[in-house]
């Protein structure tokens, strides 16, 4: 599934704070770096499965925030929660 939404934080927190809670918020399925760049993080689970975020400054100076994963939905959910959202998530 896809999340997104727009949050009050620049992407750089955005993709610190997803490393950090994944690494220490999700102990029966922690996630670990294997990629990341200014934009993007991907986070590799002990069982190989994957997340991927990726956050950027769109045109009106908001940062949207995209998350990918097919394991990890609940935890993206409550990641996000924890986030400033100026939206509502859209999940497809």
């Amino acid at each position: 599934m896809t999340h997104t939404t727009v949050v009050a934080l620049p992407p750089e927190e955005v993709l610190a704070r997803a490393q950090a809670f994944f690494l220490e918020r999700v102990p029966h399925a922690a996630a670990f770096v294997e990629k990341e760049g200014p934009r993007f993080l991907v986070l590799r689970g002990q069982g190989g499965e994957e997340v991927v975020f990726s956050a950027w400054t769109e045109a009106g100076g908001k940062t949207r925030v995209r998350a990918s994963t097919l394991f990890f939905d609940q935890a993206v959910d409550r990641f996000l929660s924890t986030l400033p959202l100026e939206a509502g998530v859209e999940v497809v």
